[in-house]
């Protein structure tokens, strides 16, 4: 008995599904080349039974080929709608950054992307959102409340003298601030 040889071409009928998966994934949501690469390859395998490691890929390398032809497909794009969004709902430049490096977006890309944002914006936000430093509600502070809200910032991704200085900043301070934006 000999051993059918594996296939390494997927068939027209692979390659049309990887089109049109491709396809119905970008219309639900904007995604980098690596997120495209990894669903396809993921639904392929589950899709297609006896499917090669080859043809997999090959259907994944066509489906992102597809999806830059059709310019559906953008790291860069991503890179600075995610920034964008992510400032203005109180993210740090490091967040942002280890996001993005987990979305699959290179580092370049990544770095021009992050040039633009505005840590002491976005702080000033995630203090406005907590309702921490001048959007606090009560005048009296203890060490604990502090200790509790500088934490927060740090886990955030934000420096210690960023964090403070937030912290100890005037409400007509923080809201020139949001304002400037």
């Amino acid at each position: 008995m000999s051993e059918e040889p594996t296939e390494t071409v997927p068939t027209s009928r692979m390659l049309t599904w990887a089109r049109n998966s491709a396809i119905y994934r970008l219309e639900r949501r904007m995604m980098t080349e690596r997120q495209l690469f990894d669903a396809i390859s993921r639904k392929a395998r589950e899709k297609f039974d006896d499917i090669s490691a080859e043809q997999i890929r090959a259907l994944a390398d066509s489906a992102v080929r597809f999806a830059y032809e059709i310019k559906a497909l953008d790291d860069n794009a991503f890179a600075e709608i995610t920034t964008r969004s992510a400032v203005r709902s109180g993210k740090s430049k490091r967040a942002i950054a280890q996001k993005l490096n987990q979305k699959g977006v290179s580092k370049d890309i990544a770095e021009h992307a992050l040039e633009a944002s505005d840590d002491l914006y976005a702080a000033v936000v995630l203090a406005r959102k907590r309702r921490f430093g001048p959007f606090r509600r009560e005048d009296e502070v203890d060490e604990k409340r502090m200790n509790k809200e500088i934490s927060a910032f740090a886990r955030g991704g934000y420096s210690f003298e960023l964090a403070s200085r937030v912290y100890s900043m005037a409400l007509d301070e923080a809201e020139d601030i949001l304002a400037s934006r």
